[in-house]
């Protein structure tokens, strides 16, 4: 069974400040944390648990990339991203 589960994003300086709320509401809501630094997508924070259920559920796989998909920023060619 794929449970449900929130994406939240949150600025590095955000994460840092509440780490310890951030990690709690990770392990006790299933909620996933999108990690922004310089206002692009870093790092995925997600439990054990949830890691586990990606690596073993097609599903949970498929539904991982859609929110990957929709994070990832779109470049033109040419286009400065970060400086």
């Amino acid at each position: 069974m794929v449970k449900s589960m929130k994406t939240k994003t949150v600025a590095s300086t955000e994460a840092q400040n509440n780490f310890g709320r951030i990690l709690n509401d990770v392990v006790a809501h299933h909620t996933r944390y999108v990690i922004k630094r310089h206002d692009f997508p870093q790092v995925i924070l997600l439990s054990l648990a949830d890691f586990e259920q990606l690596l073993d559920n097609p599903g949970a796989q498929l539904e991982m990339a859609t929110v990957l998909r929709e994070l990832t920023p779109d470049y033109e060619l040419g286009e400065t991203v970060y400086e």
